[in-house]
């Protein structure tokens, strides 16, 4: 089973979605990340028999009350695959999808004008529902490793808390771009750092079946009794259009938890959630040989890069399939992904949308390698060509 290898070109461009219809039809979009990848088949049967049965109601799962839904899927794929059993369905509560579950947290945890800290270079919506949820974002970047800089994640706990601001950190565990899967040991750090600035963490996890078995769940570190981690399906499982997301809540939350509005739990898809446990619970043989698909194309894309573009300095780390890429050395300004996809008709994401104030995503694009072999050599093929010109 090779799920990257089953789909052409041809078979890719009559997808509607986002990442197939945004640009011309002569670009190559690796950007957005869906993944060009059929369903895995125990997914598709759920959903199809969901639809010829006309089961396409209001969701059923009541969110870790009902004992046999999202919430319970997930934990029992947590302990087998992460070897953590302490994600109790009785502290979860779905969500919509996993920024609008973040969103929600961060206004349980704080009040409007408090400080949320980010690591930029991230995931550019960290930005924007921080702010519409009316906090202030601080930023921690990352060093120049794609890794957590703890000491500079320290002094912005200090400064986010001036004036007796509340402080939320929010954690992209895996990291996206880049794909960094963060140690246990500095995901300890970052619990006792928080302790000691009173400082909640919430954890986008939403990557976290793509990195396997070396990912560490933030909640199953020491001192994350009152940390809160959101995860879905979607990314690991090609699930965006059928959205669903579970809130999880560290020991300590099962009180504060309940102040969530109920009517969140109103927000995903009856569809998605029944994709979502079909994944969690019988696509798990899809999902290792997709896995051994990202791991091929993360070498190829490496080779790629040495032998066409050896300027370009890569971030191609193994928790996403979404790469970050210095490109400051190609001469092509602040912004090289406009010049790929002027001069090269291939779409890459811009770096600047993951810097906020910082700089550091001038010079750099996300490349989103789900795709097939084929695309990708001609993907940077075509980059190669417009640094050549």
């Amino acid at each position: 089973m090779h799920p990257l290898h089953e789909l052409t070109l041809a078979e890719l461009r009559t997808r509607t979605s986002v990442k197939w219809r945004f640009h011309d039809a002569d670009v190559l979009p690796l950007w957005v990340a869906e993944m060009d990848v059929r369903l895995a088949e125990p997914v598709q049967r759920a959903l199809v028999d969901a639809v010829t049965a006309g089961d396409t109601g209001y969701p059923g799962d009541l969110g870790g009350q009902d004992g046999g839904g999202y919430a319970e899927a997930l934990a029992a794929y947590s302990e087998a695959t992460w070897g953590w059993g302490g994600l109790d369905p009785a502290r979860t509560t779905l969500a919509a999808d996993v920024m609008v579950g973040i969103e929600e947290v961060v206004r349980l945890v704080s009040e409007a004008g408090d400080a949320v800290v980010v690591n930029p270079p991230v995931y550019p919506p960290f930005f924007g529902f921080v702010q519409h949820a009316g906090r202030v974002v601080v930023e921690a970047p990352l060093g120049d490793d794609g890794r957590l800089d703890l000491e500079g994640l320290g002094s912005a706990f200090e400064r986010a808390a001036f004036g007796g601001r509340r402080v939320t950190y929010l954690l992209c565990s895996p990291h996206n771009p880049g794909g960094v899967i963060h140690t246990r040991a500095e995901l300890e750090a970052v619990a006792r750092l928080a302790a000691e600035h009173r400082v909640r963490v919430v954890v986008d996890e939403i990557h976290s079946p793509i990195a396997g078995p070396d990912f560490v769940p933030y909640l199953s570190v020491d001192g994350a009794g009152d940390a809160y981690a959101v995860l879905a399906a979607s990314k690991a499982w090609n699930l965006a259009g059928a959205r669903a997301a579970v809130i999880v809540g560290g020991a300590d939350t099962a009180q504060e938890q309940a102040g969530i509005p109920e009517v969140i739990s109103h927000g995903p898809s009856h569809l998605g959630i029944l994709g979502a446990v079909a994944a969690l619970t019988h696509g798990r043989d899809w999902l290792a040989a997709l896995c051994g698909d990202l791991e091929e194309n993360r070498q190829l894309l490496r080779s790629l890069l040495a032998e066409h573009l050896p300027g370009v300095r890569p971030h191609i780390g193994p928790g996403t399939y979404l790469a970050w890429l210095d490109c400051r050395d190609l001469d092509l300004g602040d912004d090289p992904a406009a010049a790929f996809l002027e001069r090269g008709r291939v779409a890459f994401n811009s770096g600047l949308d993951f810097q906020g104030e910082s700089s550091r995503g001038v010079g750099h694009v996300r490349l989103n390698y789900a795709t097939t072999p084929e695309i990708l050599t001609e993907a940077v093929e075509r980059m190669a060509g417009v640094v050549a010109r």
